[in-house]
């Protein structure tokens, strides 16, 4: 049988924090008496993580090691991990315990209590960051709440309680470089929060370097956004009616008789081909984010509940 609760933890050169991992997320785990697995998905990692989740399993059997057979990513490791989670809730953390274990039990009772379908861990106290990497998150979530909508939430990074339900819609979606934080929310579940206090990382060092965060800001603005096609169009519309008053300038100009021969008729020339080239950049820029829309295939809605199919579920055949 399926378990109640599955945990997927993508790990990366992580041999260092598996100790202290195991110390904690055990006994919360084990106090939650329910039936439970832990999803290590061991992402290409070159030191002995794999090894050492191997040696663990023999005195944890509710632990589950899944090997990528190189680094793909974070992101590519949690959706691993997610497709491979059989739990009826699934609740994904990362190994260097910024974020607390002892959390998922509160948020399991949550979504069991209110019947919600997404839980997300909200970092209440982000005081152990760098102000670099508090900035710097502070602009990512304000930038894709422009962009995106304000219903991503902020300050949740991926440390969240998904039901089956939400999985299963997950998995279904055609995306091949998912940035969850922005897809979750997208679905539109039942969700709720838990507050928490961010720690310091327990050993090795951060995943995430400054490269990697670049790449994920313009993975979020790319999946979610066809904003930077569109603004093609906008340059092109604003540098038309700028080239329609320097046409005005130049002919001006050229009627007052300070200017030397040709000079208007090519400055006029040069300017309305630029407008024409700007304008027709950004219509192709229209199409192409109708496209890549298109290309992505998510769906426009997700329906919560039909009374209608209630009522004939309820019907005897």
């Amino acid at each position: 049988m399926a378990p109640l609760l599955s945990v997927v933890v993508p790990m990366y050169n992580e041999q260092d924090a598996l100790g202290p991992l195991t110390d904690r997320l055990r006994p919360a785990l084990d106090a939650i008496t329910a039936d439970y697995e832990v999803v290590a998905v061991d992402d290409g990692s070159t030191d002995g993580t794999a090894r050492q989740v191997a040696e663990l399993m023999a005195d944890w059997p509710q632990v589950r090691l899944i090997r990528l057979r190189r680094n793909a990513g974070h992101q590519a490791a949690l959706t691993a991990g997610l497709h491979r989670a059989r739990g009826e809730y699934v609740v994904s953390i990362d190994a260097d315990l910024q974020d607390p274990p002892e959390k998922i039990g509160e948020m399991l009772a949550l979504a069991r209590r209110d019947h919600l379908d997404v839980v997300y861990g909200v970092r209440a106290d982000r005081g152990t960051d760098t102000v670099f990497k508090r900035s710097t998150a502070g602009a990512y979530y304000v930038l894709m709440r422009r962009l995106v909508g304000s219903w991503v939430p902020r300050d949740a990074g991926d440390f969240r309680l998904l039901s089956r339900t939400a999985v299963d819609a997950l998995t279904a979606l055609p995306d091949h470089q998912p940035v969850y934080r922005l897809l979750v929310p997208a679905l539109g579940f039942p969700s709720g929060t838990v507050r928490y206090v961010r720690e310091e990382r327990v050993a090795g060092t951060t995943k995430y370097p400054v490269g990697k965060m670049i790449r994920l800001a313009v993975d979020s603005v790319t999946n979610f956004s066809a904003a930077p096609l569109r603004l093609a169009t906008w340059l092109g519309v604003l540098s038309f009616c700028g080239c329609l008053v320097m046409i005005v300038f130049g002919v001006v100009v050229y009627a007052v008789g300070s200017t030397v021969p040709g000079w208007t008729s090519l400055f006029v020339a040069v300017l309305f081909l630029g407008a024409l080239q700007l304008t027709c950049l950004g219509l192709l820029g229209e199409y192409v984010a109708r496209i890549y829309s298109t290309v992505q295939a998510r769906p426009t809605y997700h329906i919560g509940t039909d009374t209608a199919a209630r009522a004939e579920e309820k019907t005897p055949a």
